[in-house]
């Protein structure tokens, strides 16, 4: 599949490769929406990611256990799917990594999916495991600022001493649109940056690193102020022209809340429209508006990494959908649960 690559995303922070390449889902499931992406060496090296299978899962309220149930079990079957590309065996053996930092919710994801996982390694330590359960070992090595030590450092000598056949790492994300935030799940198989999206620059964690295959999950639990602001000015266009089409419709008057996301393709305002609203801003792209606005806020150090409110209670359910998904996965004895 073709993508076209959007170079000028490269000044978003963001981790997942759906935002900086221009395509459409491969399939959707009910809400949920899969794309499948295939960067090659020149489209990898213009977003600034390496080569490889990203595979994306965007969803809506996962704290519906019925809505959760339909996405762990997605994921499951997209993360089969990326195994059996690398070539992993049934009865090879994982190391599960969840990175990020426990004392902060929004970095806390890999952590929280480490302690829901089904680890199986010590059982065979002390004799057999039973027919339709691989090993499984799993840990949360913690961030640089508390260990002092790279955490590629730390994995590489742990792989080294436990001889895993693949590592699956598990991390928090940033996204460059609140659309996204805590909807979205993303895999690779070309490893991860731990704190790329927020602006630390950590050694890689991947095959090259650790010389066997290594698949990165992550969910974006942030996203900066450039682009709330960038997101904001769009959904005021889409309020305007919501208001504008609906100017004499009674029934439009008694709705008080109206979700524009949904609406926005069906109601749209052309360019003089958007000048009238906001003057010389209205004339700009969308791309160049998110560029405005990250000249503006980023020198004086107000571009701030931003969460949702309710986030210690969404990122228990987001690491239950992946540790269930994870488990299901890894153990053919598992099948999709509830």
């Amino acid at each position: 599949m073709k993508h076209e690559v959007d170079l000028k995303n490269n000044i978003l922070r963001t981790d997942l490769a759906v935002e900086l390449v221009k395509t459409t889902p491969t399939r959707q499931i009910d809400d949920i929406k899969i794309t499948n992406i295939t960067l090659n060496e020149q489209e990898a090296k213009q977003i600034n990611k390496k080569k490889g299978n990203y595979t994306t899962i965007e969803f809506e309220d996962v704290t519906d256990h019925t809505n959760a149930e339909k996405l762990w079990n997605i994921f499951a079957e997209e993360l089969q799917k990326l195994l059996k590309l690398e070539n992993i065996k049934d009865d090879d053996m994982c190391l599960i990594i969840g990175l990020g930092n426990e004392k902060s919710t929004p970095d806390s994801l890999g952590p929280l999916v480490v302690s829901k996982t089904l680890v199986t390694n010590y059982i065979y330590l002390y004799g057999t495991l039973e027919e339709g359960f691989r090993r499984v070992c799993a840990i949360s090595p913690g961030v640089m600022g508390e260990t002092g030590i790279e955490t590629s450092d730390l994995l590489n000598s742990i792989v080294k001493t436990v001889k895993p056949n693949f590592v699956i790492t598990i991390d928090a994300l940033a996204a460059s649109s609140v659309e996204r935030v805590n909807k979205t799940i993303q895999m690779t198989d070309s490893g991860i940056n731990p704190g790329s999206g927020v602006g630390n620059k950590r050694k890689e964690i991947s095959k090259e690193i650790l010389g066997i295959p290594t698949i990165a999950i992550g969910i974006p639990t942030v996203v900066d102020a450039a682009s709330i602001v960038s997101d904001t000015i769009n959904y005021l266009y889409d309020h305007f022209a919501y208001q504008t089409a609906n100017i004499n419709n009674p029934a439009a008057k008694l709705t008080a809340n109206v979700n524009y996301l949904k609406l926005s393709k069906k109601f749209k305002i052309n360019q003089e429209e958007k000048q009238k609203i906001l003057g010389m801003v209205g004339t700009l792209s969308e791309d160049e508006t998110k560029e405005l606005i990250y000249e503006i806020l980023n020198p004086i150090g107000y571009n701030l990494m931003v969460t949702p409110k309710e986030e210690d209670f969404v990122i228990s359910k987001l690491a239950e959908v992946i540790a269930k998904g994870l488990n299901i996965a890894l153990h053919k004895k598992i099948t999709q649960t509830k």
